[in-house]
């Protein structure tokens, strides 16, 4: 996990509580502190109904403030357009690095691409039923459900939010796409011998790819789902100076007619 400094990104959490569950509160703001410092963490609704009733016994804990927002018209998200002109304030305050756009509604797609075209980094969370354009239009995004994962730091009970379980190596090694992914990726960043830092092959992946996520299979990091498939080897390369050792990978399934270590 990065650890949060004074030169971590300035982040600001935008929740849409009418379309996110408040158990995942507290895991949702651990998975934030990854990525950044939040400096604004806001929840949007009508807090005057009973709906929210569960989010109320969060804001406190979490310090969340809610912003209220009136439903004028019944069947109408008045939550919405609340969330997209807050965004829109706090983006021309140019005081942010980033925004976390909580919700699974495809509604808030053009204000992620909006953010990203001002060169901020938006982080999207949202159960998997998230429609993908919403999902293509952030820089990352992550799947409320991973969040649940006994790996995670934090986990939020919710017996509607089933945790991905661990795919079996035999099922991995026939997942085609997976390999596919990890395997140009690990291509992309490698050197003549075939060694890619590990670090490197998850941003490329993320970045074609924002919902890829090692959790996805059931995986806490991405050295153990690409150890599972058992096309992957690893090492670890000191720098020497007390400095913490990089992880490399490399292919091991022949490239171009040649194994790694023919190359």
């Amino acid at each position: 996990m990065v650890l949060a400094s004074e030169n971590a990104a300035k982040l600001a959490v935008l929740i849409d509580a009418d379309n996110a569950r408040p158990t995942i509160a507290e895991a949702l703001l651990a998975e934030v502190a990854k990525y950044g410092t939040a400096h604004v963490k806001r929840a949007y609704g009508d807090w005057t109904g009973t709906n929210l009733k569960g989010w109320k016994d969060r804001l406190l804990a979490q310090s969340i403030q809610p912003v209220q927002q009136f439903a004028y018209v019944t069947g109408k998200n008045a939550t919405d357009a609340a969330m997209v002109i807050d965004a829109m304030d706090l983006l021309y305050t140019g005081r942010f690095d980033g925004f976390c756009i909580v919700s699974s509604d495809s509604d808030f797609t053009r204000l992620a691409s909006r953010l990203r075209e001002s060169g901020l980094t938006v982080y999207g969370f949202g159960e998997r039923k998230t429609p993908k354009p919403f999902v293509a239009a952030c820089d990352k995004f992550v799947y409320i459900e991973n969040l649940t994962h006994p790996d995670s730091a934090v986990v939020a009970t919710d017996a509607a939010l089933t945790p991905p379980t661990r795919t079996p190596a035999e099922q991995l090694v026939e997942d085609t796409a997976l390999l596919n992914q990890l395997g140009n990726a690990v291509e992309a960043a490698s050197d003549d011998d075939g060694w890619a830092p590990l670090a490197t092959v998850g941003h490329i992946i993320t970045k074609q790819h924002p919902d890829f996520d090692s959790r996805n299979y059931g995986y806490g990091k991405l050295s153990d789902l690409m150890a599972a498939t058992t096309m992957f080897e690893s090492e670890r390369r000191s720098p020497g100076d007390g400095k913490p050792g990089v992880v490399y990978v490399r292919d091991k399934r022949p490239h171009d007619g040649k194994k790694p270590e023919d190359a």
